[in-house]
């Protein structure tokens, strides 16, 4: 579980600084599509996750705005994040185990690209994660 709740951590795991321009992503009903690799000791399958989530302008332009979520037990490293893009370098401290994460996201009006990879030490041995996030625009807000 402990792995499980790294990577989600990895995917939203701290709240975008407010921006002088406003990210290059259209408002309206996005699908994100992650598809999450581990490799290390055990043979863990690949693991495929689609959200939906409304975006809104007023989001955009707010200083809350972010596809990322504090989480606890996580320290940012390092962050950048302009219109284009956002990326980051994170620790994560969580059940006796240390992951550390480096993301990046790129902004395409109406398409997201983006990509986290985790190196988690546990007791269970080290494991390395990828995950690779696709999003786009799907139409209006419901």
């Amino acid at each position: 579980m402990m792995l499980r709740n790294m990577a989600v951590a990895a995917v939203l795991a701290f709240p975008m600084v407010a921006l002088a321009e406003t990210p290059n992503v259209t408002p309206g009903e996005w699908e994100f599509v992650s598809v999450t690799s581990i490799s290390g000791d055990m043979d863990i399958p690949d693991q495929t996750e689609t959200e939906r989530q409304c975006i809104t302008q007023d989001e955009l332009e707010g200083a809350e705005f972010g596809f990322i979520e504090e989480e606890e037990g996580c320290e940012i490293l390092n962050q950048d994040m302009n219109a284009d893009g956002l990326s980051y370098s994170m620790v994560c401290r969580a059940e006796g185990g240390e992951a550390t994460i480096d993301g990046e996201m790129s902004f395409m009006g109406e398409q997201i690209d983006g990509s986290v990879d985790i190196l988690t030490q546990s007791p269970m041995g080290e494991l390395a994660m990828n995950t690779s996030i696709k999003g786009e625009r799907v139409g209006e807000c419901e």
